[in-house]
C-alpha cells in the first residue's frame, strides 16, 4: 500500500492508538520506537497487545513486526475489514479503551462492524460504555452515521480488577462523511445519568443518585439518574458501584461526566454520597468547559472533521485538551491538514470557560473499501 518512504517514525509508547489508528486509516505504515525502553519491565503493555491483535481482528492483511524486548513496533495497515468479531480485551484498560478507536474505525469498513468485548466495562481511566453512549453516537450521528444497526448495548457490567463484563456494539459503513457546522452549543435542557452497582447492595445505587441530584437540583429540575443493579452472570466478577451523568442541551449537545468506585482492595472504600457529589461537581465543571463536544470526544469530532467531504467543517471546543493538541499534531503529520484555531473569550452570551473555533476544509475520504450493493 505504501512504500518504506513513507513511513512515519516515533518514539515513546505515549498516544499508541492515535498512531496506529490513523496509519490504519491513511494507509501509511508507521514505526515506533523506544516502547518504555528505560522501565524495569520494557516494552509493549499487555492491554497494548490485546489493542494490536483487535486492530489485525478487524483488517484484512496488515503486517505487525515486534521485536524480541517488545520495544520496537513496526505497523502497515491492510485494508478495514469489519463483519462479525470478537474480542477478550485486557482487563488492565477498560472496554472503552478499545471502543474509542473502534468509533473512529467502524465507518470506513467493508462489512458493517459487529463485535462483541469482553472485559471491564468501567473503571477510573478510560470513558465508561455509558459515557460513549451517550455522547459519540449522538456526535457520529452529526456526521451521517446513523441506521438501525448503530447500536452500543452493556450486556453484563464488569468492574476491574476481575471484568466479566460484555458490551456489543454494531455499526452501518458509509461512504461519505458530511460535513457539519456546530457552532451554538445552546442552554442546558435536561440531565440524565445511569448509578450502576454490581455485587454490592443495590441501595448504593440509590445513595449515589440522592447525593448527586442534592446538587444538581439547584440548577435545573429536568433531572432523572436511573439506578442499574445488575444480579447474578451479568454482574461480572467484581463489587463496584458508580455514576455517569449526561447534560442534554437545545441544541442537541451532549456533555458528560462519570466516576466509579475504587477497585476491590485497591484504595480506601469510597462512601456513595461522595461519589455521588463528587461527580455532579464533575458535570458542572465540564459544562463550564461547554462547547459543542465534550472533552472525552474532542479528538473523535476533529478526526471525522478531517475526513469529511472537501467543505468547510466548523467545531465550537471548550479549552483543548493534551490529548487533543497531541492529536492535531498527528492529523497534521499523516494526513497534511491544518485547522484553523480562533481563540472565542467567554462574553456575557458565552457563560464558563473559553472557548476555541475549530475549522477545517475535509481532505474528502471516501471509503473505498465498502462493496457497491
Amino acid at each position: 500500500m505504501a512504500t518504506q518512504a513513507h513511513c512515519l517514525s516515533y518514539a515513546g509508547c505515549n498516544f499508541l492508538r492515535q498512531r496506529l489508528v490513523l496509519s490504519t486509516l491513511s494507509g501509511r505504515p508507521v514505526k515506533i520506537r523506544k516502547i518504555r525502553a528505560r522501565d524495569d519491565n520494557p516494552g509493549l503493555r499487555d492491554f497494548e497487545a490485546s489493542f494490536i491483535r483487535l486492530l489485525d481482528k478487524i483488517t484484512n492483511g496488515s503486517r505487525i513486526e515486534i521485536n524480541q524486548t517488545g520495544t520496537t513496533l513496526y505497523y502497515q495497515p491492510g485494508l478495514l475489514y469489519g463483519g462479525s468479531v470478537e474480542h477478550d480485551c485486557n482487563v488492565l484498560r477498560s472496554i472503552g479503551y478499545y471502543l474509542e478507536s473502534l468509533l473512529c474505525l467502524a465507518p470506513f469498513m467493508k462489512h458493517p462492524l459487529r463485535i462483541v468485548l469482553r472485559g471491564v466495562t468501567h473503571d477510573q481511566v478510560d470513558p465508561s460504555v455509558d459515557v460513549l453512549k451517550a455522547t459519540a453516537l449522538p456526535l457520529l450521528k452529526q456526521f451521517g452515521i446513523d441506521g438501525e444497526s448503530f447500536e452500543l448495548k452493556v450486556v453484563r457490567r464488569g468492574m476491574p480488577p476481575g471484568g466479566g463484563g460484555e458490551v456489543l456494539f454494531s455499526c452501518p459503513v458509509r461512504k461519505v462523511l458530511r460535513p457539519v457546522q456546530l457552532t451554538d452549543p445552546g442552554k442546558i435542557r435536561r440531565i440524565r445519568g445511569t448509578a450502576y452497582s454490581v455485587r454490592v447492595s443495590p441501595q448504593m445505587a440509590n445513595r449515589v443518585v440522592d447525593s448527586a441530584r442534592s446538587i444538581l437540583n439547584k440548577f435545573i429540575p429536568d433531572i432523572y439518574i436511573y439506578t442499574d443493579h445488575m444480579k447474578g452472570v451479568n454482574s461480572g466478577k467484581s463489587p463496584g458501584f458508580g455514576l455517569s451523568l449526561v447534560a442534554e442541551t437545545t441544541n442537541g449537545t451532549f456533555l458528560s461526566a462519570e466516576l466509579a468506585s475504587n477497585p476491590q482492595g485497591q484504595g480506601a472504600a469510597v462512601l456513595p454520597e461522595d461519589l455521588g457529589r463528587n461527580c455532579a461537581k464533575l458535570l458542572l465543571e465540564e459544562i463550564y468547559r461547554g462547547g459543542c463536544v465534550d472533552s472525552t470526544n474532542q479528538s473523535l469530532a476533529l478526526l471525522l472533521m478531517t475526513l469529511g467531504q472537501q467543505d468547510v467543517s466548523k467545531v465550537l471546543l471548550g479549552p483543548l485538551s493534551p490529548y487533543t493538541i497531541e492529536f492535531l499534531r498527528h492529523l497534521k503529520s499523516f494526513f497534511q491538514i491544518m485547522f484553523k484555531i480562533e481563540t472565542k473569550p467567554c462574553g456575557e452570551e458565552l457563560k464558563g470557560g473559553d472557548k476555541v473555533l475549530m475549522t477545517c476544509v475535509g481532505i474528502g475520504f471516501s471509503n473505498l473499501s465498502k462493496t457497491l450493493k
